[in-house]
């Protein structure tokens, strides 16, 4: 099983280099997209200097239109069997690559996510964990799924489901949309515990309040109006 690992990255000149020099060494057949955003960090010089071995496709969005457009972009290019988001900011572990595809085959899963909260390791603050368990638990609610990490980065995808989902999203609602529509067309979901290191807002953190409750925006628009 080939997997797509798809990088959307929007200035992140202090880990990228590290994060692709880790998701090479991963003992997984891979194609890695990284698609920036429209970095203007020096992102791109860094990437422009990846060793030319075909193994790093690089898409670059001539400016910065959100994390849901890069991810929307790297899955129309992704020729793997099964597609994974990476973000790039070294807070998820590409060494679970192997966990997430193992639970995938051994399931028979349409969609493996990789949830931070399955484990008795607490792996983020008080108030990360209770904002993601209540849009989880709202999932939950109007959905009938049963959850634990609604907005997860790490969703492993079949190809072949994710490439006939239509998505729209341009930020980081993205991660609702995609929940949501997986639901609706009763794919089979199953979770993994995964390694997870969070960043602070000062460390370069980008996801705050705001988008938050556009989350419940989109949860409550996909609910009612689709």
């Amino acid at each position: 099983m080939k997997l797509s690992v798809i990088i959307p990255v929007f200035n992140e000149n202090k880990t990228m280099h590290r994060i692709l020099e880790i998701i090479r060494s991963v003992p997984v057949e891979k194609e890695i997209i990284v698609v920036d955003d429209g970095s203007t960090d020096g992102t791109r010089d860094i990437l422009k200097s990846q060793p030319q071995d075909g193994k790093v496709r690089v898409i670059l969005h001539e400016r910065n239109q959100g994390k849901g457009s890069a991810v929307r972009t790297g899955i129309r290019e992704a020729k793997g069997d099964a597609i994974i988001i990476q973000d790039a900011d070294l807070e998820y572990d590409p060494m679970d690559y192997p966990l997430l595809l193992d639970a995938m085959r051994k399931t028979d899963a349409d969609v493996v996510y990789g949830s931070r909260f399955l484990g008795k390791k607490k792996v983020t603050s008080f108030w990360h964990r209770l904002v993601n368990g209540f849009l989880t638990v709202l999932t939950n609610i109007l959905f009938g799924s049963h959850l634990t990490d609604m907005e997860t980065c790490y969703k492993l995808f079949r190809s072949s489901l994710l490439k006939e989902i239509p998505l729209y999203s341009t930020g980081f609602e993205i991660e609702v949309e995609l929940t949501v529509k997986t639901l609706k067309k009763g794919a089979k979901i199953v979770e993994v515990p995964i390694s997870y290191k969070g960043r602070s807002f000062h460390e370069g953190k980008k996801i705050g309040w705001r988008d938050g409750v556009k989350a419940v925006v989109s949860l409550l628009k996909y609910r009612l109006f689709s």
